[in-house]
């Protein structure tokens, strides 16, 4: 029988399957479709210290083999979350979730994982390490490894839970921004998250996006995704959550092979909303298909 058990840091999850923040919400509107229990584990919604309407409309474009979005961060605050979401959350979730978190300030980040201490719900935490810092011009979080790292050592030193950090893909080199999340404590390393895109309407002949330009995700990305994994697996000794174009059973395994301990699904999400559902049930067949008993096993097996 096909064992589809992996570990993210002393955490146990029944299969490698985690919706990405931003494309399952607080998981309430998937539950009404399928009992989300069968996955392994769900990012919910990216939250900051206070709550967010996000960026002007249009937010979303669509692409070939993707979507570009510059949703903002919309989201109803940490104390909301705490609050509201969470026990509402129990009702139908009863697995640790991954609580994503963003800011614009160390501080903000510091405060709002602070906020998180003693919460027996959450079994991980992602740092969204792509906001833009507005003491440092502007620049991501996650764009140097210095920057990486001062939110990273800030984070880890309150938190009491796993950290693993998210990073961006738009830089000139992922694995020095990895090492350097490494090096300040982080337990893990997700990646990637979208990449920058832009599309531009030939009626108005303007960017199609109010905010000019967006996270680009989607099947598109898979390859880079594939590639930055891959190389960031050969430089770090911690766990990898790889993301990035992943919609179907098949390249949650070629991710996995690349080095990614488990695997986050997001645009595929807004496409089909029973795609997490679908690849949970398929990858036993698939496993079989290449000679995989158990998935654990394969984890950083093209190296």
């Amino acid at each position: 029988m096909a064992d589809l058990k992996v570990t993210l840091s002393g955490l146990t999850l029944d299969n490698p399957i985690i919706p990405a923040s931003g494309t399952f919400g607080f998981g309430k509107e998937f539950a009404e479709l399928y009992d989300i229990n069968i996955l392994g584990s769900f990012s919910f919604k990216g939250t900051t210290r206070d709550a967010r309407f996000g960026n002007p409309t249009p937010r979303i474009a669509e692409c070939t083999a993707g979507m570009i979005n510059s949703v903002g961060l919309q989201n109803p605050g940490i104390d909301h979350v705490l609050a509201v979401e969470l026990p509402e959350m129990k009702k139908y979730f009863h697995k640790p979730v991954i609580a994503n978190i963003g800011g614009f300030s160390v501080e903000e980040y510091v405060h709002c994982v602070e906020k998180l201490r003693g919460c027996d719900q959450i079994g991980l935490i992602e740092l969204n390490i792509s906001c833009p810092n507005v003491h440092g011009g502007g620049m991501g979080f996650g764009t140097t490894p210095e920057m990486a790292a001062e939110v990273t050592r800030a984070v880890k030193a309150v938190a009491d839970k796993p950290l693993y950090v998210k990073l961006t893909p738009n830089v000139t080199n992922i694995v020095e921004i990895a090492l350097a999340c490494e090096e300040a404590g982080a337990d893990g390393i997700a990646m990637i998250n979208t990449a920058l895109g832009m599309r531009i309407s030939l009626k108005t002949k303007k960017p199609i996006i109010a905010n000019k330009m967006g996270g680009f995700s989607g099947d598109a990305i898979f390859p880079i995704a594939v590639r930055m994994v891959y190389q960031v697996y050969e430089a770090v000794k911690i766990p990898i959550i790889g993301m990035g174009g992943v919609s179907s059973a098949e390249s949650v395994i070629e991710m996995m092979l690349a080095g990614a301990a488990a695997v986050e699904v997001g645009a595929a999400n807004l496409v089909n909303p029973y795609i997490c559902k679908d690849i949970i049930e398929n990858l036993p067949g698939v496993m079989e298909k290449y000679g995989i008993e158990k998935l654990s096993d394969i984890i950083g097996g093209a190296h």
